[in-house]
C-alpha cells in the first residue's frame, strides 16, 4: 500500500549514446523517472544540476512529467553540495536516482557519498517498492542471476536504480517541449578533482576465467567430470618454478586474461 501523497525526487543526469556519443537521456536515469512515474504519478520532481539549456534534458519532461528544477552550474562545478543542501529542505521522503552517469566522472559514488552527508539509507538496485507505512518502506533488492530480497528501510532513503527497474517509457516531442526547465541560481562549488582529472576512451575490461557455479553436490560432481574430460587441461607435477610460471602465462594468454 503507497500514500497518495508521496514526495519523490528523481536525480536525473546527461546520458550518451553508446554508439555516437551524442547527449540523450541517460538510460538508467530514465528508469529512476518511470519507476517514481509509478509511485507518485505527475506529483514525481526531477532534479539536475548542471546547465538548464541543455535540450537532451527534455527527454525525461516528455515521459509525462511538466517541468524539471536545474540547479545551475557550469560543467566543473561539485554537483554534491548543491544537491544535498536541496534535499535537505525539501521534505523528500524517496531520491531515487541511477547506478551510474554515462558522461562526466561515471564512478557511480554520488549517491553513496549524498546519502552519508545526509545521514539516510541507501538502497542498490532497487527494483520495486511495495508498502510505505508508518515511516518505513517496504523495497525488493535486485540480486544477481533474477533473485529478489525483500528490504525494510526507514524514510527517507536514498535509492539507485539499474537494469533491474522498469524499462522506461517512450519519450513524446509534444511534452517534451512544453515542458518547462526551471533554472535557480545557486552557489558555485569547483570540483578540485574533476579539475585534475584527465579523460580518456575506455578500454575493453580483461577477460575473466569462465567460473562454474553449483549450488548441489551432483551438479558440482558433473561440471568437474566434464572439466576433466575436456582433455584442455594440463597437469604439472615436479616442475620447476620457472615452467610452473610459463605454463600460467601462456593460460591466461589463451583465455585473453592478458594481451
Amino acid at each position: 500500500m503507497l500514500p497518495n501523497n508521496l514526495n519523490i525526487i528523481t536525480l536525473v543526469s546527461i546520458g550518451a549514446h553508446p554508439s555516437s556519443g551524442r547527449p540523450r537521456r541517460a538510460e538508467q536515469d530514465a528508469r529512476a523517472v518511470e519507476l517514481g512515474l509509478r509511485l507518485a504519478g505527475e506529483r514525481l520532481q526531477l532534479l539536475h544540476a548542471g546547465d538548464p539549456q541543455e535540450e537532451a534534458l527534455r527527454a525525461y519532461l516528455g515521459m509525462g512529467l511538466s517541468e524539471m528544477t536545474v540547479l545551475e552550474q557550469p560543467k566543473q562545478g561539485d554537483a554534491l553540495p548543491l544537491l544535498s543542501h536541496y534535499l535537505k529542505d525539501a521534505g523528500v521522503q524517496l531520491v531515487l536516482t541511477g547506478s551510474q552517469a554515462e558522461t562526466g566522472e561515471g564512478s557511480g559514488l554520488l549517491p553513496f557519498l549524498l546519502a552519508e552527508q545526509l545521514g539516510w539509507p541507501l538502497v542498490v538496485g532497487l527494483a520495486a517498492v511495495e508498502k510505505i507505512e508508518n515511516g518505513m518502506a517496504e523495497v525488493l533488492q535486485a540480486l544477481p542471476r533474477g533473485q529478489r530480497r525483500r528490504l525494510r528501510v526507514r524514510l527517507p532513503f536514498i535509492a539507485c536504480v539499474d537494469n533491474a527497474a522498469p524499462a522506461a517509457r517512450q519519450s513524446a516531442f509534444g511534452p517534451a517541449r512544453r515542458g518547462q526547465l526551471q533554472g535557480h541560481q545557486v552557489a558555485i562549488v569547483d570540483d578540485s578533482l574533476l579539475a585534475e582529472a584527465r579523460f580518456q576512451p575506455a578500454r575493453p575490461r580483461p577477460k575473466r576465467l569462465k567460473v562454474i557455479k553449483a549450488k548441489t553436490g551432483a551438479e558440482r560432481m558433473k561440471a568437474a567430470t566434464a572439466k576433466a574430460s575436456g582433455g584442455g587441461g594440463q597437469v604439472l607435477k615436479d616442475v620447476s618454478p620457472q615452467a610452473g610460471a610459463e605454463a600460467i602465462f601462456k593460460l591466461l594468454l589463451d583465455e585473453g586474461v592478458l594481451r
